[in-house]
């Protein structure tokens, strides 16, 4: 055999660069760059330390041969023309993989199907003795790969992927590959910054891939010094003293390392479930003594153990795939940006995300950007200086200020620490943190939800209302409708048209979430977002997230629980105030009836306003468990019946009377539980006249719905006294929105 080979090192898109200056400092030469790979010729021991050292890389391939290709069987015949005895026992095992098509591959199994053939076909023994197939753990990885006419036909040094290292044998919901890890921290300057004996934090840490990949750098540690089995250990070609003379020296490197004092590296995760699979990772890669995790949220996270200490901030954000993530991720983002202009002055940070506009939402300038893939989706490493003239704050300073602050550092005065009466040191109180400046949109919105706000205030405060609506598509560029829950913010995104542009949509989304706590003076971690689209059938009631967090409210003397997280509505319509605590007012001596009751608000306020009994019927278990506990938690268990069955059906099943009537029913239903579909227009009739069946004489229906386009029937009117009353069940908090619903008054012909 030669001794020099022409190797294939590969990767993941984007690392290609790293990878060829990486891998020309280990011995490659003629490097040069592919798409998700770089190519180079070496030596046996070059190609050995690459497979031990390369941090970035995937796969080392040695290739064997190249030959153009026709058909298939060219293939065969190129793939035969090896001298296999050299490579493989006869009874051995090995696996093959194929990349490419063309020149009569019609795909990658065909086309690997034809190489084993030709493999076994040379070595098969005159007794019939043969190689067989293992694709798990085999004696021989052959790869070959077909680019444009011409196959590669190579040797897979490495057996399974380099990228996975061993010690991550637990992982969180997405973790970052070891080798992209890698990648991060070498473009964010860690082994400059490691070399200077600086730390490393990860404020949101999962479970340490960051940490450990950055200790392995700081302590000179072999990335792959642990595998134990490698695509080369039971090929013939390999060279055993060769290897364990470069393993033997990784080994004594790592032990010099390890040997150093540690680095400060920790990591903190807001997720309880991820810091025992994180301590597991780091005892397997045998850096317990250099890392250390801790639970904790970003807004807590302490990188900073003494005032003079200096490093390298490092993280990888949630990107946000799920409904609603929008505000949540948001102030994560600027969580982090607060704690890094609060604990890590003159620190450096790098933030790989693949939701870069969130990342400018931080308050910190970056001053460099990295183009990376994860996966299949693009991201960004966003490289950051934490210094004050990198701040985005409430204060504009010109550039002449920021010279002299450039030439001026604050210098940090260290008090003497005051102790209490146990003679422990108190605590400081952390300084007070500028907000990151809105933007020009953020701030127009947010001067819009003041001005409201300082508007219903003295309604608010006169009819004791603990929840209403604050904003609700006032300016038509902030398509939103914002509830206050007493100190909680639920927000609906209307669906932008398709004529908006996406990112100018986003954009101003994220400037209305900026400016909402801000505006309202509601802490971040009270906001909940949820987007509003054209619901089909029951859609406006599936549950959209799982956290069965009941929040309880008051409203007219009575508690509601609302749940604002787990479905699209959150329990309690806000627009139906005013009717129900007409109910309310209504409802004594009554025997009151609720149709489509949710949660049966209205039955508690009838219940309040000293009812003598109420129904409520609903379709759904889940909403007459929630009405259930609506009524136990004001204490109206009794004379209060809940019927779980379909309105209609049950209305014609029906034969008691009742005083009082409210039907406010959905505008479309196809429930798989009821029998065919109700449309509230086609159906309106029909409902009204079994309703009215039911109301004794001198009785009150009342009738409401939202349906924008909704018309009551005149012939209605022929039969009943109607009167719409919609004026009077609108409160200025929905003012704005005159098409918030409409309401009518029906009562039997004297």
């Amino acid at each position: 055999m030669s001794d020099r080979y022409e190797l294939f090192l590969t990767c993941p898109k984007g690392l290609e660069g790293l990878l060829a200056e990486e891998a020309t400092a280990l011995g490659l030469e003629e490097t040069r760059e592919h798409t998700s790979a770089i190519r180079g010729s070496a030596s046996m021991e070059t190609a050995y330390r690459l497979c031990l050292w390369s941090r970035l890389a995937n796969r080392v391939l040695l290739v064997l041969k190249r030959f153009p290709m026709k058909n298939a069987d060219d293939l065969y015949d190129g793939v035969l023309d090896i001298d296999w005895q050299d490579h493989l026992e006869a009874d051995g095992s090995l696996a093959v993989e194929f990349s490419g098509h063309g020149s009569g591959i019609d795909n990658t199994h065909f086309g690997a199907l034809k190489v084993k053939d030709a493999i076994v076909d040379k070595l098969r023994t005159a007794d019939g003795l043969r190689p067989s197939v293992d694709k798990l753990n085999p004696d021989l990885r052959v790869h070959l790969r077909l680019d444009r006419g011409e196959a590669i036909l190579s040797l897979d040094l490495s057996g399974h992927s380099l990228h996975q290292r061993g010690y991550r044998l637990q992982q969180g919901a997405a973790p970052l590959k070891e080798n992209l890890a890698a990648a991060i921290l070498i473009r964010s300057g860690w082994p400059r910054i490691a070399a200077e004996g600086g730390a490393l934090a990860d404020p949101m840490c999962g479970v340490g891939t960051f940490l450990v990949e950055a200790a392995m750098i700081a302590a000179d540690i072999a990335p792959n010094l642990k595998r134990e089995r490698w695509g080369f250990t039971q090929w013939l070609g390999h060279v055993p003293a060769l290897w364990r003379k470069l393993h033997d020296e990784a080994l004594e490197r790592a032990a010099a390392g390890l040997a150093k004092p540690p680095l400060w590296i920790r990591g903190y995760e807001a997720d309880p479930r991820l810091i025992q699979p994180g301590r597991n990772n780091i005892e397997r890669a045998g850096l317990s003594d250099w890392i250390k995790v801790y639970q904790g949220e970003v807004a807590t996270f302490e990188p900073r153990p003494d005032q003079n200490q200096k490093g390298l901030v490092i993280c990888n954000p949630p990107y946000g795939e799920r409904l609603g993530d929008e505000a949540s991720l948001l102030y994560l983002y600027q969580n982090l940006g607060e704690r890094l202009r609060q604990a890590c002055l003159n620190w450096e940070a790098a933030v790989f995300t693949g939701a870069p506009d969130l990342g400018k939402r931080m308050g910190i300038r970056s001053h460099k950007q990295y183009a990376f893939w994860n996966g299949a989706l693009p991201c960004k490493l966003l490289l950051i200086k934490v210094q004050p003239d990198q701040f985005v704050t409430g204060e504009r300073r010109t550039p002449e200020q920021r010279q002299i602050e450039r030439e001026n550092p604050v210098e940090e005065v260290v008090e003497e620490r005051k102790l209490n009466k146990n003679g422990n040191p108190i605590k400081p109180v952390p300084a007070v943190i500028e907000q990151p400046r809105l933007s020009e949109g953020g701030q127009m919105f947010a001067n819009r939800l003041q001005k409201n706000l300082k508007q219903m205030g003295k309604w608010v405060r006169r009819e004791g209302i603990d929840c209403y609506r604050v904003y609700d598509a006032d300016m038509p560029e902030y398509s939103l409708a914002i509830d206050l829950y007493h100190d909680w913010v639920h927000v609906q995104e209307y669906a932008a048209p398709k004529s908006i542009d996406p990112e100018k949509a986003s954009a101003r989304l994220f400037d209305a979430l900026a400016a909402i706590p801000q505006a309202l003076g509601i802490d971040k971690s009270r906001v909940v977002i949820k987007r509003r689209e054209r619901q089909s059938g029951t859609r406006q009631y599936e549950r959209q997230s799982a956290q069965g967090q009941f929040l309880e409210v008051g409203e007219g003397g009575i508690k509601l629980l609302v749940n604002l997280t787990d479905y699209l509505d959150t329990g309690l319509f806000l627009d139906h105030r005013p009717m129900r605590m007409r109910i309310q007012r209504e409802a004594e001596g009554k025997r009151f009836l609720n149709l489509y009751c949710y949660t049966a608000t209205a039955s508690v306020h009838a219940a309040k306003g000293g009812a003598r009994s109420t129904t409520s019927v609903d379709l759904s278990r889940t909403y007459l468990d929630w009405a259930r506990r609506n009524l136990s938690l004001n204490g109206f268990s009794d004379k209060n019946r809940l019927e779980q069955s379909d309105v209609m059906v049950w209305l014609e099943a029906s034969r008691d009377e009742y005083d009082l009537i409210f039907i406010d029913p959905p505008t479309f239903s196809n429930s798989k539980r009821m029998e065919g579909v109700f449309d509230v227009q086609r159906d309106q009739v029909q409902l009204i006249d079994l309703a009215m069946a039911r109301l004794a004489p001198g009785g009150v229906l009342y009738f409401s719905n939202n349906f924008r386009k909704f018309v009551l029937e005149e012939n209605l009117a022929e039969r009943y006294a109607v009167e719409e009353i919609t004026a009077q069940t609108v409160d200025p908090d929905f003012a704005r929105n005159s098409k918030i619903h409409r309401a009518w008054k029906i009562t039997a012909r004297a």
